[in-house]
């Protein structure tokens, strides 16, 4: 899932800023195999049932007061000192063992770490395991068992766009235990992974989560959540258009969160301090769709799926026999001659999201997935073994 563009032309990828933030007024510069289950007493926040009779979840200030009550405590602010300065962000709860669920870009590079909750209890923490993929971190901290309010995670598959959602965190640093209220504004979004390869290659980070819940810097880390009080996706980055007096960016109602999904199949190896290994395609494809026109001199009349701009050598595409674009266009860097992927396991491909969505959440390195292809006008099934990331 390596992604290098190669065509310039309107194809870039939707840079989300990190959603964390530098304290203000300082001269800082800074801004499968399922992994094994780990044995944790977990003693959850109670799952808020608010329904209509007809089943549906009922939206009203008790509902979401309710929400507050029995979630708030279990959310976490994060500070942290680094070599270029202070920063903070925000997290969760997970058990009672003491995790903290947060991002990697919160705590990347820190000296020290404090772990504010809102019952007005500071402690240290340090980083157990991190996720550079997925921009995951889990941090531990010391203290009795009582202190801690672990949040219940929802299932982020199940997520409907328009289905309403909240946000807890610590935006710009000082308003700890900020609730925001949204919609789920889309599914399947891509970006960025912080991880690069050796060649300094991106990976790309799958089935993201967006929504126009306020997110702002400071808000990195802390929960979404659905009408049940489930935590469904972790609070990334946000689409930013300007900046604040301070310079920092601001909230443009287009925010990203990891799926909590994509989370649990993560953390317990995160936990154990090792390394979750994620599923590897070796394809580079457009994060965004293409125009008709480039669709045109592709040479497809179909104009949706995951076109293949290039294909890793020595990687599990190649293998498998796929191809990237090789012969020039009429448009400047577009190559075509590219096989075009329409479905994965018989699921549509739609959009490269698509491909990489299944992938990440449903498969690990060694499985098998079958695709299925455009190639010369001819639908055909190709068989890839999935291999790990490098």
């Amino acid at each position: 899932m390596k992604k290098r563009f190669a065509v310039l032309v309107s194809i870039s990828l939707l840079l989300g800023l990190m959603a964390c933030q530098l304290v203000p007024n300082l001269n800082f510069n800074t801004t499968s195999t399922e992994a094994p289950k780990v044995m944790a007493t977990v003693q959850a926040a109670p799952i808020i049932q608010n329904l209509l009779p007809d089943g549906s979840n009922a939206i009203s200030d008790s509902t979401l007061t309710s929400i507050y009550e029995n979630v708030n405590p279990g959310v976490v602010s994060i500070f942290t000192t680094t070599s270029q300065g202070l920063g903070s962000g925000s997290g969760f709860v997970y058990d009672t063992s003491g995790h903290i669920i947060t991002n990697f870009h919160v705590v990347d590079g820190a000296s020290s770490i404090e772990v504010d909750f809102p019952s007005g209890l500071k402690t240290d923490g340090t980083i157990t395991g991190t996720d550079l993929d997925s921009d995951i971190a889990v941090v531990t901290v010391n203290v009795p068992a009582d202190q801690l309010v672990p949040l219940p995670l929802g299932d982020s598959d199940a997520l409907k766009v328009g289905q309403m959602v909240v946000a807890i965190g610590n935006p710009f640093s000082t308003y700890s235990s900020t609730m925001t209220l949204g919609i789920v504004s889309a599914k399947g979004r891509i970006l960025n992974s912080i991880r690069t390869d050796a060649n300094q290659n991106t990976f790309t980070a799958g089935d993201i989560i967006q929504t126009d819940a306020a997110i702002n810097p400071g808000n990195s880390g802390g929960p979404l959540l659905n009408l049940d009080g489930e935590v469904i996706g972790i609070n990334r980055a946000i689409q930013a258009s300007g900046t604040t007096l301070q310079g920092t960016s601001v909230n443009t109602g287009i925010g990203f969160s990891v799926p909590i999904n994509i989370v649990k199949r993560v953390l317990p190896t995160l936990i154990m301090g090792k390394s979750y290994d994620y599923p590897y395609i070796g394809i580079s494809s457009s994060s965004i769709d293409f125009t008709l026109d480039q669709w045109r001199a592709l040479g497809f009349t179909q104009t949706s799926g995951a076109y293949l701009l290039e294909v890793t050598p020595g990687g599990p595409a190649e293998q498998a026999g796929l191809r990237g674009g090789t012969k020039t266009t009429d448009i400047p860097n577009l190559l075509a001659g590219g096989d075009l992927v329409v479905a994965v396991d018989g699921k549509p491909v739609i959009v490269y999201g698509d491909l990489i969505s299944y992938v990440v959440n449903h498969k690990s390195p060694g499985d098998q997935i079958m695709l299925t292809i455009i190639r010369d006008g001819e639908r055909m099934e190709v068989p890839l073994t999935l291999g790990k990331r490098p």
